[in-house]
Order: structure tokens, then C-alpha cells, then sequence
């Protein structure tokens, strides 16, 4: 990377980005932006940008909590600060990693000199950094369940708490919370969602001329920085002049009784939860004008800051796609707008700076009209069904069919104690849960067992001349605290969709139990991937990855039809697991086969198939099989291949959470039973 960052003028296109993050550089009150979309397209170059366009900060001289100097925090661990006045320095935007520690983000207790000396030695953590700044976290929905926890807690109180066996700490963190994410690689907890005021979708601009500008600036700046920076410093400092002018505006926008109806009504005709909606949306609207220039907000501010607030919001499941019903949208506001108070002109001038109306578009600076929306190729295989599949297996092919409607599932868990990543599905061994013991810790102490502690430092007491009441505790004495919570797991699914699975209503049947299995892996927080056969082969159909959504997409385009190659499909699901192994090695795997149980093609298909099962039986990997055979004679085959497996077999009706009380407790049994 090089020092000097890509001017925030200069990023080609991607006007809603910049909108986005220029609201919320005028009101921090709207509430941080998430930014989904693809990579590669200048997601974290326009985050990155935007703090060299915020005004200056005012802060007390020494303060490492960036107190403000007119309205100290009397809480501050540097302080108590007497008002005045203070320095000055630049805002800062501070990069929260994925892969963060707790004691980073919110910052770390010396907890040998808090019990030996009582004394509070407090490291600030990127929570304090980030205090009257802007806190980004590139690749939000990967970052881990106790640090979301951690970032809900200080944006909803505006102050962080560090807290360890009695010994607190508490400064003021309030932050403007920029995310960036692809939505490839999963979806954010819905808190989490909801706490970010804006929404934006980016995609790749699909015109030649806009790509050939992108590229062109690119490269100029990789080869000069400082140059390129440069040739844009007058454009930079127009649009850090509008900030702080709208800035100063602000107060004085007149939010009318017309638009505060237009807002409910919008929320309410779409049905989002809760009234934070209804609030973002005003803040949104009042922001809008004063970037425009204005001092009243029309109704095409409040259509803005819908298209901006509540895409987001109206997600019922983690397959819903975002977005509005624009034709919905613009119905609502011509119902409920002031049909004789509004200014009927619908393109007032805003000023120099940029185009009217609600918009309130940023400044251009390069080709026209921002990247396109244009979204993925559908998935093949949906095309016009070119009749039934011959009976027994043959070789014809059916179309792809829709699932039926998901269900709540029973929960399948990976049977004995795991150490993988933070979720949950199976027992694990966590930074976070119930206590279970204590160890000596390796590397920094994070969770201190008092008792282990107490118990380790008494006997030497005498002996380090202990005087008064106090308790000499040495490093040595110092005992981690070890915990039992939940993981999250590799959940493959190993799908049959073969000709026998062919019929319809049966094949509907399938996808929507598969379905029904993939938002349960979304709320428990696993990866999934899927696995495919039919005729002659196995297909990949998704390498594993933490975004259900392109599993559901994947399983709603998959076609049936041809025989049934269950060996190979084993096989290929074998492979799978073996390369995830070398990549997360802590992460433990639940294989779920779905298939009638049948083997055809090739030499000795069930033979083959018994073999195939055995290796994960060998390898201790979890299974279960979801029988789908149906009819009134059934064969037991899915039974069988369970048993090769070393797993467990569960009919479709048997998969729903309401049907059978046992099916956890076989699962483990059975794994109990594979382990002896």
C-alpha cells in the first residue's frame, strides 16, 4: 500500500457509495453505512478516502480517549479534565481486523497490577482510537460473534466497558461504523445489520468507457501517489468545504409535518421492524437537504433516504434479496405527500457544488453516470423442461425445480468437543462460555480464573513477606480461566439428484429440506458447501464458504436426471473435506447425504458405494443421511449406506424440529458409539 491514499473525488462512478459515506460525513447522527458488494470495486478505496475529507477534531492535549475540550468526559480514565480549550488534529479512521482479540478492540486490564496493587493500568484499545472518528471493519459479516457483541454494546450506549473479575474501566466511544462486505462469503447478524443507518449495493460499471477511466486512474496513481494526489487536492477541498458548510446548515433544516408523514407511511407500507428505520430515514432526509443547500427536506429527499435506510431492513431471511419496490416506493409518497405545500418545482438548484432535488449527488469528477447494478448471469440449468426423466434411473433430464417451503430443523451436532472457530452447532472449547476449569495461560492472560488464582499464590504468601491484608500475586500465580461454549462447523451437503429423485413434488420435497438445513447452518453460524451428483459424475457444486445465500442459489437452479453415482459422489465429498482439513484444520465437519440410498452405473455401483462410506467412517467425519425414498414399498438403502458411514439416517419428516425427540441424541450416541 502506499502512504499517500487514492483522492476520494477521484473514485470513477459509484455515486450511492459516496453519497452514503458524504451523509454521513455531515451527520454522524445517521448511523455508519454498510457497503455490500463484489471485490474490486473500490469498496475500501472510498471508506479509506473519506477520512482525509472530515473537518478537524478538537481534543483534549494528552487525552488518549480524544476528550473534547469544551465537554470533557467526566468519566475518562486520563482525566478529570478541566474545560478549555485544546488541540487540534485530524480524524481518524481506525481499521478494525477480522481477526481481532477482544483485548484489541476494547482494550486490556494489567490484571496482576490491578490485584497486587489495586491500580487500574488501563491500554486503550481501538474502541478508544476510534472515538469521534470513523471505525471500519473491511469484511464485517466475517468477524467473530463476541466482537459484534462488543461493537453492538458500545454503539448502543456510546461508551465501551472493560470489565475483568471486579475491575472496571469505562470511556466514551462513539464512532461513525463504516462495514464493508462480500455477500459471497456470508451474511451479517441481523443486530448487526440493523445498526448500521445505510445500505449500499456496489457492482463492477459494466460500460467500457467507465471501466477504461477506472483503470486509467488507478494506474496513474500507482506509478506517482503524490502527483495524482495533487492534481485532485482542488477538488478535495470544494468537497471538504460543502461538509463543513453543510455542516453548519444542519441545524437549520426544517424537517416538515409532510415529510415526517411521508417517512412513517414509507416504513409502514413496507413492514420493517421497529421504528429505527423511521428515525435513519429522518436524519437521512434532513442531511440530504443541507448537502443540497436547503433548509427544508422535500419528499425527493425522503425517496432518497428510503433507497439509502431500508433495503437492509425489510430481510425477513438471509435469502431474501435486498432492495425496493421503487413503483411501491413512489406510490407511497405521492399518497401521503403535501399535495399544496411542497415546492412543485422537482429540480430545484442546490448551488454550484452539484444537481438538485433529494439526490444531493456528490460532485463528478470523470465519465458519466455512476457503476451499473447489473447483477450475476442466472445459473444454467434452469431452462425449458424437456419432458420426464425415463423411469429407473435413465439418462433424461427434468429442469430445475422450486423448493417447497422451509422448516425449522432438529439440530444436528458434531458429537465429542471441538476447538474450532466461535458459532453454534456442536461443544467446543471458547474464549467465551461456562467456566470449566483452568490452565496456565499461553501468550497474553484474557479471561483470569479467580479462584485457580487465589489458590495458586496462597502458599507462598509467608515467604514474599506478606505484611498487610493485601495478596502478592507473581506472573507464575496467574491462572486462564478455560470455558465451554459453542462452534461453528463445515456442514457439506452431499445431494442426489439423480433420476430416481426426478419427480417433482418429491425433488421439491428434497430442495426444501436442504433449504431448511441451510438457514439452520446460517443461524448457527457454519460454513456450508454443496456437493452434487447425477449420470456420470460428481460436481462441486459450491466449494465451502460461509454464504448460505449462494448455496440456496446454487440448490434452487440444480436440474435432476440420470443415474446414480453415489460413489462418486462420496468420493468427491471425501476430496472436499480433505483439501477444507490443510485450509481450518480446527473446524470439524458434518457430512449431510441426501439421497433414496440407490447406486447405478459403472461396475459394482453399490459395492463401490459401501467403500466410498467406509472412509469417512474410518475418519470418525459426522454423518447423517436424509432418506428421501418414498412409497408404499421402500427398501431401506439410505439405512444401509447410513450405517457404512457410521452415522445416522433420518427421513424427511423425521428432519422436522417438532417431530421426533430423539435425533440430537442419536447423532451423538452414534458418534459415541463410532469413537469406542
Amino acid at each position: 500500500m502506499t502512504s499517500t491514499p487514492f483522492p476520494f473525488t477521484a473514485v470513477v462512478g459509484q455515486d450511492d457509495l459516496r453519497l452514503a459515506l458524504l451523509l454521513n460525513a455531515v451527520s454522524p447522527a445517521v448511523g455508519g453505512v454498510l457497503v455490500r458488494g463484489e471485490k474490486g470495486t473500490a469498496k475500501s478505496t472510498a471508506v479509506r478516502a473519506l477520512s482525509a475529507l472530515l473537518p478537524p477534531v478538537a481534543v483534549v492535549p494528552g487525552c488518549r480517549f480524544s476528550c473534547a475540550p469544551d465537554a470533557p468526559d467526566p468519566g475518562c480514565p486520563d482525566g478529570p479534565h478541566e474545560p478549555g480549550t485544546g488541540t487540534r488534529r485530524p480524524a481518524r479512521m481506525v481499521e478494525l481486523p477480522v481477526g481481532a482479540s477482544e483485548d484489541r478492540l476494547v482494550g486490556a486490564l494489567d490484571i496482576e497490577r490491578a490485584l497486587a496493587e489495586g491500580v487500574k493500568a488501563f491500554e486503550p484499545g481501538l474502541l478508544a482510537d476510534a472515538h469521534r472518528g470513523i471505525l471500519y471493519v473491511d469484511e464485517v459479516n466475517l468477524l467473530h460473534d463476541h466482537l459484534v457483541d462488543l461493537l453492538l454494546d458500545a454503539a448502543a450506549m456510546g461508551a465501551s466497558y472493560v470489565e475483568r473479575e471486579g475491575v472496571s474501566v469505562r470511556h466514551a466511544s462513539k464512532f461513525l461504523l463504516v462495514g464493508t462486505m462480500n455477500p459471497e462469503e456470508g451474511e451479517l447478524r441481523p443486530q448487526l445489520l440493523d445498526r448500521f443507518g445505510l445500505t449500499v449495493e456496489v457492482a463492477a460499471s459494466r460500460e467500457p468507457d467507465q471501466r477504461v477511466e477506472v483503470v486509467r486512474r488507478r494506474l496513474a496513481h500507482d506509478d506517482d501517489p503524490a502527483g495524482f494526489a495533487a492534481r485532485w487536492a482542488g477538488e478535495e477541498a470544494d468537497v471538504r468545504a460543502r461538509i463543513v458548510a453543510a455542516r453548519e446548515l444542519l441545524p437549520s433544516v426544517v424537517l416538515g409535518d409532510a415529510a415526517l408523514r411521508q417517512i412513517a407511511a414509507t416504513c409502514a407500507a413496507f413492514e420493517v421492524d421497529g421504528m429505527r428505520a423511521d428515525i435513519v430515514m429522518a436524519r437521512t432526509a434532513t442531511a440530504l437537504a443541507a448537502w443540497a443547500g436547503r433548509t427544508d427536506v422535500l419528499a425527493e429527499d425522503v425517496r432518497q433516504a428510503a433507497l439509502l435506510a431500508l433495503p437492509h431492513r425489510r430481510r425477513r431471511n438471509p435469502f431474501d434479496a435486498p432492495g425496493l419496490d421503487e413503483d411501491k416506493l413512489d406510490e407511497t409518497l405521492d399518497e401521503f405527500g403535501d399535495q399544496g405545500d411542497d415546492d412543485p418545482d422537482p429540480d430545484p438548484d442546490p448551488g454550484p457544488d452539484g444537481p438538485g432535488g433529494g439526490g444531493g449527488r456528490p460532485p463528478e469528477q470523470g465519465p458519466e453516470d455512476g457503476a451499473g447494478d447489473a447483477g450475476p448471469p442466472p445459473e444454467a440449468g434452469t431452462g425449458d423442461d424437456p419432458g420426464p426423466a425415463p423411469a429407473g434411473g435413465g439418462t433424461g433430464e427434468r429442469s430445475a425445480v422450486r423448493p417447497a417451503e422451509p422448516f425449522r430443523t432438529k439440530v444436528l451436532s458434531v458429537p465429542g468437543l471441538g476447538e474450532g472457530t466461535a458459532g453454534r452447532r456442536s461443544r467446543a472449547r471458547t474464549e467465551h462460555g461456562r467456566t470449566t476449569g483452568d490452565r496456565r495461560p499461553r501468550g497474553a492472560l484474557t479471561k483470569l480464573h479467580l479462584a485457580a488464582t487465589v489458590r495458586a499464590a496462597a502458599p507462598h504468601q509467608r515467604e514474599r513477606g506478606r505484611a498487610g491484608r493485601g495478596l502478592v500475586v507473581r506472573r507464575d500465580d496467574l491462572r486462564q480461566a478455560t470455558r465451554e461454549g459453542r462452534e461453528g462447523n463445515l456442514v457439506l451437503f452431499v445431494v442426489d439428484a439423480s433420476g430416481s429423485m426426478a419427480a417433482r413434488q418429491r425433488m421439491s420435497a428434497v430442495k426444501g429440506a436442504v433449504l431448511s438445513l441451510l438457514l439452520d447452518a446460517y443461524q448457527r453460524r457454519d460454513k456450508v458447501g454443496l456437493v452434487t451428483f447425477r449420470g456420470s459424475a460428481a460436481d462441486v457444486a459450491l466449494p465451502p464458504t460461509s454464504s448460505v445465500d449462494a448455496a440456496a442459489a446454487r440448490l434452487e437452479s440444480l436440474p435432476t436426471g440420470g443415474r446414480t453415482p453415489l460413489a462418486a459422489g462420496l468420493l468427491k465429498a471425501h476430496e472436499v473435506l480433505r483439501v477444507e482439513r490443510l485450509r481450518d484444520p480446527a473446524r470439524r465437519a458434518l457430512v449431510v447425504v441426501v439421497t433414496d440410498g440407490r447406486a447405478t452405473g459403472g461396475v459394482e455401483p453399490v459395492a463401490l458405494a459401501g467403500r466410498a462410506a467406509r472412509l469417512f467412517a474410518a475418519e470418525g467425519t459426522a454423518s447423517v443421511v436424509v432418506d428421501c425414498e418414498s412409497g408404499p414399498i421402500r427398501l431401506g438403502l439410505a439405512g444401509q449406506l447410513a450405517g457404512e458411514l457410521g452415522g445416522t439416517a433420518v427421513t424427511l419428516d423425521e428432519l422436522r424440529a417438532d417431530s421426533i425427540a430423539g435425533l440430537v441424541k442419536d447423532v451423538r450416541e452414534t458418534g459415541s458409539r463410532r469413537a469406542a
